[in-house]
């Protein structure tokens, strides 16, 4: 593969990705930086460590390309990411924690309510993205959850790490295990619930369980409590796990603790204040960060839909938005995305990706014309020959037919209220350009650079400037992200594919039964290299002609 000095595309995201591109500029003797020539530009840390909060949350650092190459979480932000910025730190720093400070040139935050929900949402970004200085939360292990089945005769309490559909009741995720598991001990002992694992124990099971003589069990094999009763504690406990009636608990334990405190009972105390410390941490409000939910924010899909729709003066909130990104590593990978967002919550089944067919060599600008062809052409076709009986005389131009289609029910793919192409003034003429071709140039599009977070517009030459603490620009933001995660996921699909080819795809005459004949006979290209012109006439399935023409393209490459 063949990779100029200069790459003037997006590099894959990525551990995996960055190592396979690596290891591609290693073999032709250049280094990974010098092919990546769309490199962000540093932040300006003092400026901006200025506007993080004194809150928990999340921090992603960023590479030069935009990579996302560390998940942390922090108590306090401010202090967490500015001492990631002082000298002192680097100094005392070892191997690792320095060559990423050296590797860091930007980073974001996501706030959230406490400690809980920051260390659930770090351990969802790593599993997502698997930053290459992360270590933790890389496998596949989830949080813990609590199980409650209330259709058993005797319910208990499980811990489990899969949410099944299952008609039983689960709380949670919770991210401290070991105070979850003191706590549902605690749960057990005060409210006298079982902890055998038969569905209905009877006196078999009671024989050989000593919970009930040392207090720890209400003993339902045995009939000591009855199922009413049980089920009343059953109620109490979930309603405790939902935060119902918390704070009035964890007072009644802290006056306890203080009675036994008083009276110099300080075992007891002792014990009191573990179980607060464990309530507290186990029942702190948390959300779950789940997959395909998105990073928690302040976007608010209709409020945000409203807004934008204001900042970019449209008759009405576009309910159905379309953005485009190109990514491209080199020439032989050259990839676009489109993703579609319905009522500001992503549309996954509608995402769409493209390999760019047209294009040659890496020219940003033509392959956003092409996919915006490709996908708008493609969806008026689609619907023509859904709807046969469109009048061509008709007095509707192009956009209000597919309105009025969508309208009666018959259009097949909706058209988008907005078109967002990542990329300024050029990508966005292209894209312009295009759909006046195909009679959609009423079609609402706009273009966002990146590096200001500009939103320009068809015919003004002055771009919209939203706060970046607008909702609008963080819809936007959102959905640009999407397209661009989506891009280098198929364009780091094709680099594997592509490091699995051998150099002989790229020669002329040699199909895939003269390579696997060739393989064959000669081992690897290596010793292929060394044969001649008529020991590779020699192989079955090469002639002469192929011979001398396979012979002369691997001259011209050792």
């Amino acid at each position: 593969m063949e990779l100029g000095k200069s790459n003037r595309g997006k590099s894959v995201a990525g551990e995996r990705q960055w190592q396979i591109v690596n290891n591609i500029c290693d073999s032709v003797g250049l280094s990974y930086y010098s092919c990546a020539i769309e490199n962000m530009e540093k932040a300006d840390f003092r400026i901006k460590l200025r506007e993080v909060p004194h809150q928990p949350g999340v921090y992603l650092m960023k590479d030069r390309i935009g990579s996302i190459i560390y998940v942390g979480k922090a108590k306090d932000l401010r202090k967490r990411l500015s001492s990631y910025f002082m000298a002192s730190r680097k100094m005392r720093a070892d191997a690792k924690t320095r060559a990423l400070i050296e590797a860091i040139w930007d980073f974001e935050i996501h706030v959230v309510r406490n400690e809980q929900e920051s260390l659930l949402l770090e351990g969802k970004l790593i599993k997502d993205y698997r930053p290459r200085y992360n270590v933790a939360f890389r496998d596949d292990k989830q949080f813990l959850l609590l199980k409650i089945n209330v259709l058993d005769p005797w319910p208990r309490l499980m811990m489990t790490r899969l949410k099944k559909d299952d008609q039983a009741r689960y709380f949670g995720p919770f991210a401290h295990s070991t105070a979850l598991r003191a706590t549902v001990e605690w749960l057990n002992r005060s409210y006298g619930l079982r902890v055998c694992r038969p569905n209905e124990p009877g006196e078999v099971e009671y024989k050989h369980c000593n919970a009930d003589i040392i207090r720890n069990c209400s003993a339902p094999c045995v009939a000591r409590i009855t199922r009413e009763k049980y089920h009343q504690s059953i109620d109490e406990v979930c309603r405790l796990l939902e935060g119902k009636g918390r704070r009035d608990k964890l007072d009644e334990l802290r006056e306890e603790m203080s009675r036994e405190a008083e009276a110099m009972h300080f075992e007891k105390a002792a014990l009191l204040r573990d179980v607060i410390q464990n309530l507290e941490i186990t029942l702190n409000p948390t959300r779950q960060f789940s997959r395909g939910r998105g990073l928690p924010s302040t976007v608010k899909p209709t409020e945000d839909l409203a807004e934008l729709g204001e900042w970019l003066h449209l008759p009405s909130p576009p309910r159905v938005m379309e953005c485009f990104d190109i990514s491209n590593v080199s020439s032989n990978h050259i990839v676009a995305s489109m993703v579609r967002f319905v009522d500001g919550v992503a549309d996954n089944q509608a995402y769409r990706r493209y390999r760019i067919k047209t294009v040659t060599g890496q020219d940003d600008f033509a392959s956003m014309a092409e996919v915006v062809r490709r996908r708008y052409s493609r969806i008026l076709l689609e619907n023509a020959q859904a709807n046969p009986d469109i009048a061509a005389e008709s007095q509707e131009n192009v956009i209000e037919i597919q309105r009025r289609l969508a309208r009666e029910g018959k259009a097949k793919v909706l058209l988008p209220d907005l078109v967002i192409v990542d990329g300024g003034k050029g990508q966005l003429s292209m894209a312009v350009a295009e759909l006046r071709k195909l009679k959609l140039h009423e079609l609402p599009v706009i273009g966002l650079a990146k590096q200001r977070e500009e939103v320009f517009r068809p015919g003004h030459s002055e771009p919209i400037l939203i706060p970046h603490d607008r909702g609008a620009l963080k819809l936007l933001q959102r959905i640009r992200d999407e397209a661009h995660r989506f891009a280098n996921g198929y364009n780091s699909l094709l680099l594997r594919r592509r490091m699995k080819e051998s150099v002989l795809d790229d020669c002329p005459l040699i199909n895939a039964a003269r390579k696997k004949s060739l393989f064959k006979h000669f081992g690897s290209v290596t010793e292929l290299r060394k044969a001649t012109c008529a020991e590779i006439e020699a192989c079955p399935g090469i002639n002469k002609a192929v011979a001398q023409a396979l012979f002369a393209w691997l001259e011209v490459r050792k």
